[in-house]
C-alpha cells in the first residue's frame, strides 16, 4: 500500500504524468497524439513517457527499434494508480 502511495505522488506531483495517464486510460496513443489531446509540449510528454516508463506505469506497444509512430499503452499497475488517482479526487 505504501508503494502506491509513492506511485500516486510520483504521478501527480507533475501535471505532464497525470495528462499522460488520462489519455492512455482512453486508449494506446503516440507521443504526438498525447501532446496534441492535452495541449502539452512533446517535450514534456516525452519526458513523462519516460519516467512512467520506468515505473512500469506506461509500456511501449511497438518494438524499441521505431523511432516513428511508437505507441504507448497504460500497463495494469499504471491504471490501477489512475484509478485510485480519479477515487481519490486528486486531479481536475
Amino acid at each position: 500500500m505504501n508503494d502506491e502511495w509513492d506511485e500516486i505522488g510520483f504521478v501527480i506531483s507533475s501535471r505532464y504524468r497525470v495528462e499522460v495517464l488520462r489519455r492512455l486510460s482512453e486508449g494506446p496513443a503516440t507521443p504526438t497524439q498525447i501532446a496534441t489531446d492535452s495541449g502539452a509540449g512533446i517535450a514534456h510528454i516525452s519526458r513523462a513517457l519516460s519516467s512512467l516508463r520506468e515505473r512500469e506505469l506506461v509500456e511501449l506497444l511497438v518494438s524499441e527499434d521505431r523511432k516513428k509512430g511508437r505507441v504507448y499503452g497504460i500497463t495494469e499497475p499504471g491504471e490501477e494508480i489512475w484509478q485510485q488517482i480519479q477515487a481519490e479526487n486528486m486531479v481536475e
